[in-house]
């Protein structure tokens, strides 16, 4: 019983720090830039002091520079609780929305719309949102109860989608291939407060519904469904709610930043390793997801004097190197 507790304790501490860390962050990205902000100043800023006292880093704070923050740390965290999600469903390290297809049908959708129908603002992120649900419930229809069908189904269905992504830039013209191509590495360019909103109404809906509502069921179906049955918990309602419920974190995340890579992936195994209790540790790994995204946000406009990368190559670069690892240290538990 002590370790139990001592590892709640700890995985508490390590969300708490966590937290901290991504305001932390926060607070770093919002003061960088071509004009420089103190960290006192931008909280103060935050706060409203320096709305009369110092109106241009006021302004610069809450219109330039906040959207794109505020979306960054929404748009991880809600990525990585989609992937915590999908790994404990399928009790699988690689079951994520980047993994399952989901990211690439995201893709798809936001295609369609640029090339297809030459969508504005508006109707890119309602295509990725169509297309990640629609991807998501062809993965899961095809998979049936199955959990590790629902992996290779997403492979096959992921890569069906890559080649189709690949005909639908070839349609478009040059203007809408560059402009896909920018949003397909997932980039916060142009993030505004739509996003932002967007995300933190999804979150503040679905958060409490995946955390509070059905976090202990979760934990008990990585026991099996005859065990978690047995304890009082309705399995295929609840798996139906929580695939639902991760499945629109990850579209509109893919919405307000598009297919940003590998952090849905990624954070839940770090928080796990981090916390080290088991369970999906959703809490830990929402907060690790925030950190993440907005760690690689403000490391993209300065990994390149005079260039912004996009958030996508940190990430895809990070999350890439995370996966060969994974996929090593797997194997030689195998062998």
């Amino acid at each position: 019983m002590r370790r139990t507790e001592g590892l709640t304790r700890r995985a508490r501490t390590v969300t708490a720090l966590l937290c901290l860390a991504a305001l932390a962050v926060a607070v770093l990205a919002l003061g960088g830039g071509d004009v420089p902000i103190g960290p006192l100043d931008v909280l103060r800023s935050l706060l409203g002091a320096n709305a009369t006292s110092d109106p241009s880093a006021h302004f610069i704070v809450w219109q330039l520079r906040l959207p794109r923050v505020l979306t960054a740390l929404l748009a991880g965290a809600a990525l990585a609780l989609s992937g915590a999600v999908f790994q404990s469903l399928v009790r699988n390290p690689l079951g994520s929305p980047d993994v399952l297809g989901f990211t690439q049908g995201a893709a798809t959708g936001a295609l369609s719309a640029i090339v297809l129908f030459g969508g504005g603002a508006l109707a890119v992120p309602f295509g990725a949102v169509a297309g990640t649900l629609v991807a998501g419930g062809s993965v899961v229809l095809l998979a049936g109860r199955g959990r590790q069908q629902l992996v290779l189904v997403g492979i096959a269905v992921g890569a069906i989608l890559t080649g189709v992504n690949g005909y639908l830039l070839t349609r478009g013209q040059l203007t809408d291939a560059a402009r896909a191509m920018l949003w397909l590495t997932g980039s916060l360019d142009g993030a505004d407060w739509s996003g932002a909103v967007l995300l933190l109404v999804v979150l503040g809906l679905l958060g409490p519904v995946v955390c509070l509502g059905h976090g202990r069921a979760l934990r008990l179906l990585e026991l099996g469904d005859d065990a978690a049955t047995a304890l009082g918990v309705p399995a295929e309602r609840t798996r139906r709610t929580l695939l639902v419920a991760a499945l629109l974190l990850a579209a509109t995340a893919a919405a307000a930043v598009g297919p940003v890579a590998f952090v849905a992936l990624t954070a839940p195994q770090v928080a796990r390793r981090l916390t080290r209790a088991p369970g999906p540790n959703l809490l830990s790994s929402t907060a690790t997801g925030a950190v993440l995204l907005v760690l690689a946000d403000w490391a993209a406009q300065r990994l390149v004097p005079g260039h912004q990368l996009p958030a996508g190559v940190v990430t895809g670069l990070l999350g890439g190197g995370y996966l060969v690892w994974l996929l090593a240290t797997q194997r030689r538990a195998a062998a």
